[in-house]
């Protein structure tokens, strides 16, 4: 054998094993004690997502390690960060006009972290959805959502587990994913 015909038959074989292991994780995932698995398949989601910020990613992907070190509480807050981040930067992105109508007491704000200086977050799930960013349902997910990731933040006799985990980071990349297309 020639080393050319090595070379094939290696990358065969190391494409063939890639194949064998994305399909185990796919299978797996579906496993509650295949935590590795289960946290490949969310974190391929959130490759799906399209226009995250390096802040968000690296948020996500910081809520993503937590799972994977069984730090529950902690991968509830990144995963909230990077979700209240990416409104931030929607509510932005007609620099602010949509919410200075809605808000005309509020500072006129320059950057999306000025908007998190000076509200808070129940405040801008609230006036996303005045401009209809938002339906009245999603913001009262979000402030269900926000509840938890309180709860996680402060201390508390609640610690969530692994599917709470999962499932909390699974949501907020299908809440940003919904968001994306909405314009302003």
């Amino acid at each position: 054998m020639d080393s050319q015909m090595v070379l094939d038959l290696l990358g065969q074989v190391t494409s063939q094993i890639n194949e064998f292991e994305s399909t185990a994780h796919e299978i797996l995932s579906h496993y509650e004690t295949a935590t590795k698995s289960r946290v490949i398949s969310l974190d391929a989601s959130r490759l799906e997502l399209q226009s995250l910020s390096v802040r968000q990613h690296e948020l996500l992907v910081e809520a993503l390690e937590c799972v994977e070190r069984g730090l529950y509480r902690a991968a509830h807050v990144s995963g909230w960060q990077a979700f209240i981040d990416f409104l931030g930067e929607k509510l932005s992105s007609d620099g602010f006009v949509k919410v200075a109508q809605a808000r005309p007491k509020w500072p006129v704000f320059q950057s999306v972290e000025e908007l998190h200086e000076y509200t808070n977050e129940y405040e801008q799930i609230v006036v996303a959805k005045e401009i209809r960013v938002l339906s009245k349902a999603e913001a009262r997910i979000l402030h269900g959502m926000l509840s938890k990731r309180n709860e996680c933040a402060h201390p508390g006799s609640y610690r969530p587990d692994l599917n709470e985990s999962l499932g909390y980071i699974s949501e907020i990349i299908n809440r940003i994913s919904v968001l994306q297309p909405k314009k302003l």
